[in-house]
């Protein structure tokens, strides 16, 4: 009972969640704002409570399956914020389209239970666990529109390439337990010190749980799914996947490796040098040649995922800090980017080409600067947040030995600045498509003004996150 105490979050999460739901069933079909305004309630109590019981340092509870620890904590409530953040411009959209999709809310709160366990798994079957609950939601948000054939077509797609990942996780996590007799990951990376036949066995049930961790970061070659998906889904349950999502799949990477298999470091950390460096030629290349802007953001996000994997494959501490950095200042820029998509969607426009963006300045001084940030903060400009996310991650790699991988992550960040400035132009120098000024709610307007304003301060004082960052990754091994 008193292992209770540590997961209160998750058990506040799960019996409000269930509380919304009933709260839906009950409600007046004419408005969802009680849903909306519940599920806002529930995220700010979870919030509350993981401030409440921050943890001093780390603790294995429930026989060996979970792990509390700042670092999960810290991972959980950027998660919930996200999320939060997430439900405002959901309800923008729904407004703007005149669709009641309340079940969006609710899938979302699962979503967060899934992400909150998978944070916060210390067992290779927690994390099986907290992945497919946070799977199985995102599986039915991407198919929530069912009278887009586009949406129920990257739905299957979703699933189908999901279910083989999961299947592959399960079959690698099955070899690991084969080999070392345990499901705890504190357990394991003490036993995965062996050599002969038996390390063989381990290196291949790494390979299968690189390939479920690749699958839900969307890293070439297991990113099939991810431009179908964002062109595909609605654009808050695009704005959803890209962001929160990513850091749950970050945590999901460092307990497995890091604390699971970091005596197997050399072996993983040449497989994620590979995909590392397919991400980012691939990502950026392609995105170049997009016209559909939430396309063009899918292969920007295959790149920027080969960035964070920079920062894990130096397998140790500041490594890991670095990469943390960079998926918290990545999911800012994402929620933004995807935001302002929804900023200029109407009732009959969806607002996801490319020219759409066209002379927003003009339309829009405030948020066409708003733009300007997310979009130079993505390329890497200095001294934007985007920049100090590379730079962290970049000295990371030269400090772990990997000069030409810096140049190589250089030479493509500089090809990938190109599609980014392509907006900027838009925005700035093109006449627009629509004179009329932006329509969009004030409670929107002030989300993405404070998303837009965070992205810039954290590029002027970068220092207190990076503080976080390194603090809470300390217990990790050094390489």
């Amino acid at each position: 009972m008193t292992d209770l105490g540590f997961i209160i979050p998750e058990i506040t999460l799960l019996i409000l969640a269930s509380g919304v739901l009933l709260v839906d069933v009950f409600r007046r079909q004419s408005s969802n704002a009680v849903t909306f305004w519940a599920a806002v309630i529930t995220l700010l109590v979870v919030l509350s409570q993981l401030a409440l019981y921050f943890p001093d340092g780390s603790t294995i509870t429930f026989f060996g399956t979970t792990k509390i620890d700042p670092m999960g904590s810290v991972l959980k409530a950027f998660a919930v914020v996200l999320v939060l953040l997430s439900f405002f411009y959901a309800r923008d959209y729904f407004d703007k389209k005149e669709v009641q999709l309340s079940e969006f809310y609710i899938l979302s709160l699962f979503a967060t239970i899934g992400m909150l366990v998978l944070i916060s798994a210390n067992s290779l079957l927690t994390v099986y666990l907290g992945l497919e609950l946070l799977s199985l939601s995102l599986y039915s948000m991407v198919a929530m529109n069912r009278d887009s054939r586009e949406s129920a077509e990257a739905a299957m797609k979703y699933f189908v390439l999901g279910a083989l990942a999961s299947g592959m996780l399960l079959y690698g996590i099955s070899m690991l337990y084969g080999v070392s007799g345990t499901l705890q990951l504190d357990e394991l990376v003490a036993r995965t010190d062996v050599l002969g036949q038996e390390r063989v066995l381990l290196v291949f049930g790494v390979v299968f749980v690189i390939v479920g961790i690749a699958f839900k970061l969307g890293v070439v070659p297991f990113h099939m799914w991810l431009p179908d998906v964002y062109q595909g889904a609605s654009t808050p349950v695009t704005l959803f996947i890209g962001t929160a999502p990513k850091i749950a799949a970050f945590a999901m990477a460092i307990r497995l490796l890091a604390d699971g298999l970091q005596g197997l470091a050399h072996e993983w950390s040449a497989m994620l040098v590979i995909l590392a460096v397919l991400s980012m030629s691939i990502g950026n290349l392609v995105a170049i040649a997009q016209s559909n802007i939430k396309r063009m953001l899918a292969y920007s996000t295959i790149a920027h995922m080969g960035f964070l994997l920079l920062g894990i494959l130096a397998a140790r501490n500041s490594g890991y800090a670095a990469s943390m950095f960079y998926v918290i200042v990545y999911t800012l820029m994402s929620m933004g980017a995807f935001g302002t998509i929804i900023l200029l969607s109407k009732t009959n426009l969806e607002a996801d080409r490319i020219v759409d963006f066209s002379g927003l300045a003009k339309r829009s001084p405030w948020f066409g600067f708003i733009m300007l940030v997310i979009m130079f903060s993505m390329a890497g400009v200095p001294p934007f947040a985007g920049f100090w996310a590379k730079w962290y991650v970049l000295k990371e790699v030269i400090a772990a030995g990997y000069v030409w991988l810096a140049g190589v992550a250089v030479f493509f960040s500089i090809i990938g600045a190109y599609y980014y400035l392509r907006i900027v132009k838009l925005i700035y120098f093109d006449d627009p498509l629509d004179t009329n000024g932006v329509d969009a709610s004030e409670d929107m307007k002030l989300v993405l003004s404070v998303n837009g304003l965070t992205i810039f301060v954290l590029g002027i004082l970068p220092g207190a996150l990076m503080s976080i960052c390194v603090i809470v990754t300390i217990p990790y091994a050094a390489g």
